[in-house]
């Protein structure tokens, strides 16, 4: 069974970095994911102390299906213009994706630069 999860592994593709985007939909797509997921976390904390049992709880079944419920409910929120978070976020992820390109620009330019230097002109004696 071992044998399977590591072949398992082991034919799983490689990870990737993050790859820088100008697409401002897709930022702005995560931005609200993100926001629905960490509102779902925070209802998930208020409806921590809440039991399910009484006259018209859904005992054990309604908690097993809190989660899914909860995860629905932050989803929504967030679809409804959530916390202000998720405008927070999609700046952010802009902003670091654009220092990111710009990052790996400045380094190719230096490369280039480098490698210019460093062929010597043709016809001359090293």
């Amino acid at each position: 069974m071992s044998g399977d999860l590591t072949t398992a592994a082991m034919s799983m593709a490689p990870v990737r970095a993050p790859a820088a985007t100008s697409n401002v939909a897709r930022a702005q797509k995560a931005g609200k994911e993100f926001e629905g997921v960490f509102i779902t976390q925070m209802l998930g904390q208020m409806f921590s102390g809440i039991s399910t049992d009484g006259p018209f709880g859904g005992g054990q079944g309604e908690s097993m299906f809190r989660s899914l419920m909860l995860d629905e409910y932050g989803k929504q929120i967030s679809a409804q213009g959530g916390i202000g978070l998720a405008s927070n976020v999609t700046a952010q992820l802009l902003k670091h994706q654009e220092e990111a390109q710009q990052a790996q620009t400045a380094a190719a330019t230096v490369a280039q630069s480098v490698s210019d230097k460093s062929v010597s002109p043709a016809g001359s004696a090293p």
